[in-house]
């Protein structure tokens, strides 16, 4: 069997009896033949199967790719299932694919951001990554960086208050000194367990959604002057109903029982509503429920959940554009609380 030739522009150009410029003119300079010449070329090209310069050479040279690596928290597997994720890279697709870049979707399990940097342009980073070690390749690469709900001096970043929404919220699920508080959080620990949290490592607060949340739980505890018991806080690896119903489950047969659950993530109360629904117990009578996000679903549980809406494919957007504008800006984005009937 005949092996199929590999044609070069070298190659090419002297089978069709041109010079290289003509050759690679055709495909990058078409100003720089006539009409008939041109076409008459790149009919000689396709012929031969040859489909013009290497790109990936012509973009190591000018140091330009059209590729920016979207950074995410966690598995890629785990992300695009998750709505609020999938929100926010709905809106920086929409950005970049009008400016005629690709996306390239980076695992923040990964161990180094350098298996990619000379083939992009930048990162865009949404959330803290999984692996801490991404975050000081962030800080020192020369590529251009964004930041999404956290920050890390890289001077373009986009995200909301965390703090004081949770604080807003849990103002409104505390009605006495007497209730009783549990918080289910989202990645507290760097752990795939769900297990009660008793003691926080030391985190940077910039680049912990989680740690800025709990703050926020932790002043309207503190200003409404309730008791928060040791064992009531709980870390939840993932925003998946497995893996929240697990400390759904704990909180709820905990003795005496907790009347406010504070929940990180909407995914996170949703498992708590339905648990509670099961139970016979009554919401908001017997338990206030409060989420985090403002996704869709949680608009239409039963109750609705009362939540911090953040407008996540808007903050993409407003990544997207600082990436490709090169800014430097800090966009600090509004939130608001959705008043459904779990709290």
């Amino acid at each position: 069997m005949t092996e199929k030739k590999v044609w070069t522009l070298k190659s090419v150009a002297k089978e069709l009896g041109v010079s290289n410029a003509t050759v690679s003119n055709a495909f990058n300079r078409p100003d720089q033949l006539s009409k008939r010449k041109r076409e008459d070329i790149l009919a000689s090209c396709e012929r031969l199967g040859y489909s013009g310069p290497n790109k990936a050479a012509q973009s190591l040279r000018k140091g330009q790719f059209n590729i920016v690596a979207l950074v995410l928290p966690d598995s890629v597997e785990y992300m695009i299932t998750d709505p609020v994720a999938s929100n926010f890279v709905k809106g920086v697709s929409s950005v970049l694919e009008k400016s005629k870049v690709n996306l390239l979707l980076f695992s923040g399990t990964s161990d180094n951001i350098n298996a990619v940097s000379d083939f992009v342009d930048g990162f865009i980073c949404y959330g803290s990554p999984r692996n801490t070690k991404l975050i000081d390749q962030l800080r020192t690469t020369s590529k251009k960086v964004v930041t999404a709900d956290f920050d890390i001096e890289r001077n373009a970043s986009v995200g909301i208050d965390n703090q004081q929404a949770a604080y807003e919220i849990a103002k409104l699920a505390i009605n006495t000194k007497d209730d009783l508080v549990a918080i289910l959080g989202l990645r507290l620990l760097d752990s795939n367990l769900t297990c009660r949290v008793y003691d926080l490592p030391n985190t940077d607060i910039q680049c912990s959604i989680a740690h800025q949340r709990l703050n926020g739980y932790h002043k309207a505890i503190e200003e409404l002057n309730v008791d928060l018991r040791a064992d009531r806080v709980w870390n939840i690896p993932q925003s998946t109903h497995h893996s929240a119903l697990i400390a759904v489950r704990e909180a709820l047969t905990s003795t005496p029982r907790p009347n406010v659950l504070l929940c990180m993530s909407d995914l996170i109360a949703l498992a708590a509503i339905k648990e509670i629904n099961s139970m016979g117990l009554n919401i908001p009578e017997d338990i206030r429920v409060t989420g985090f996000d403002g996704i869709d679903e949680a608009l239409r549980s039963n109750p609705p959940i009362t939540t911090v809406h953040q407008n996540s494919e808007k903050k993409g957007i407003k990544a997207a554009e600082l990436f490709i504008n090169r800014a430097t800006d800090s966009i600090i984005i509004p939130f608001h609380i959705e008043h459904g009937g779990s709290c």
